[in-house]
């Protein structure tokens, strides 16, 4: 059975109705609806994070992650979808940008030496944990098994642009290539989902509690607009020329970001967004806006349902378990190096999950990570070693291929 309107906007499907009397759901696939249950999710996420308290313990991007998991894996939106592209791209960029807007420097001397020793640690735990997999799976996985320990390294230590840039380098085959593709897209939300628990597993790292900082019910509040604070809350009226110069200097800075890369390829867009962002926030009147963090926050916040929405269990059956095997080996590996080392190293719990998702997701990732958790401080930090991710990963990963090649062929 199915309800259509005009095909190409809007179709709604049951799945699995050939008995009546079996639970069917609908598949809902068009990019503007996919858009309208991720926005419920987020929604129902914040909601419930303010009204209860296990909920806000979780907090609103690790239930909302969840929520869209389980919409996904049941059926009822589709693991790939326009929306989610838009998300992960322009979506998430914008994002940054307006968090970015609210970002003072200075935060990056309070934070900065431990979240590069903290990131450090993370990039050696990926190295170890993909030479480790390599060998154990090797006799499953075939010659290109060295391939795959380069990519996953570099993916693992700064993000997808390096796995990418490795698969080119090192010639994976176009199987291997989307079968390892298809499994970093599971691991890395998973692993999304448990950096955001490990404040509430662990005990809360030092840093800033969104939770106990930020729940204001009063607009009249006369405690100071801290950026995490702003992250939930504006504190005072939005008018719509601040909304409209926010949606003119991200446009730009998008564009501009872009512009930059094309001319100059070598650096990633990311750190041309991120420095031309920066630049702007320093002016007295972007200075003045408000709103900025909030709506960046709920891009982030979207961005992260996109991402539980990708994560279906029925995928990892199709790519073959070992190519799942080895991702998930190497990033737990890095779970237990950076955790467990950076705890002996008195790094607190905040500042390695937030290098964590530096390490596995990228910037982007990080930021996210150390907004939804309040760790206001973190933010620009984490952007900082997410970025020198990008430009140490291919070379670790190159590394790493090399090493496996040679000890897989003696």
């Amino acid at each position: 059975m199915s309800l259509v309107y005009n095909d190409s906007e809007f179709r709604l499907d049951w799945a699995g109705c050939k008995n009546p009397a079996l639970w069917c759901f609908i598949v809902i696939s068009n990019p503007l609806a996919v858009f309208f249950v991720l926005a419920a999710v987020v929604y129902v996420s914040l909601r419930l994070e303010g009204r209860f308290k296990v909920f806000r313990s979780l907090g609103a991007a690790l239930v909302g992650i969840l929520f869209a998991m389980v919409l996904s894996n049941l059926g009822v939106i589709p693991d790939g979808s326009p929306t989610y592209d838009f998300l992960v791209g322009p979506g998430v960029s914008a994002g940054v940008a307006l968090i970015l807007l609210s970002v003072d420097v200075r935060s990056i001397r309070q934070a900065g030496p431990k979240m590069l020793l903290a990131f450090g640690v993370g990039a050696l735990g990926t190295a170890t944990g993909s030479i480790i997999f390599a060998l154990l799976l090797a006799p499953i996985l075939g010659p290109e098994t060295w391939k795959l320990s380069g990519q996953f390294t570099g993916t693992y230590t700064g993000g997808g642009l390096n796995f990418a840039a490795l698969g080119q380098a090192l010639g994976t085959s176009s199987d291997l290539f989307t079968a390892a593709v298809a499994a970093d897209v599971i691991v890395t939300a998973i692993w999304m989902i448990a950096c955001l628990s490990v404040p509430v597993l662990l005990g809360r790292g030092t840093g800033s509690s969104r939770q106990e900082e930020t729940k204001y019910d009063s607009p009249a509040d006369s405690k100071p607009l801290t950026l995490e604070r702003s992250l939930y809350d504006s504190g005072r009226p939005v008018p719509i020329s601040h909304v409209a110069a926010l949606v003119a200097i991200t446009v730009g800075a998008l564009l501009c970001a872009n512009q930059l890369a094309s001319i100059f390829p070598f650096f990633p867009k990311i750190l041309w967004l991120t420095t031309v962002v920066l630049i702007v926030a320093q002016v007295p009147a972007v200075k003045r806006l408000t709103g900025s963090a909030m709506l960046g926050n709920y891009l982030l916040l979207l961005f992260l349902a996109s991402n539980g929405a990708t994560s279906v269990i029925a995928n990892i059956i199709r790519i073959g378990p070992a190519v799942f095997y080895y991702a998930a080996g190497t990033v737990a590996m890095h779970g237990i190096v950076i955790f467990g080392l950076g705890r002996l190293l008195r790094i607190d719990l905040a500042t390695l999950a937030v290098a964590s998702q530096a390490n596995v997701g990228g910037p982007a990732s990080a930021m996210a990570m150390a907004s939804a958790r309040g760790y206001a401080d973190r933010i620009l930090p984490g952007v900082a070693v997410g970025l020198s991710g990008y430009a140490i990963g291919n070379y670790l990963g190159l590394a790493v291929a090399q090493l496996v090649k040679g000890l897989l062929s003696g």
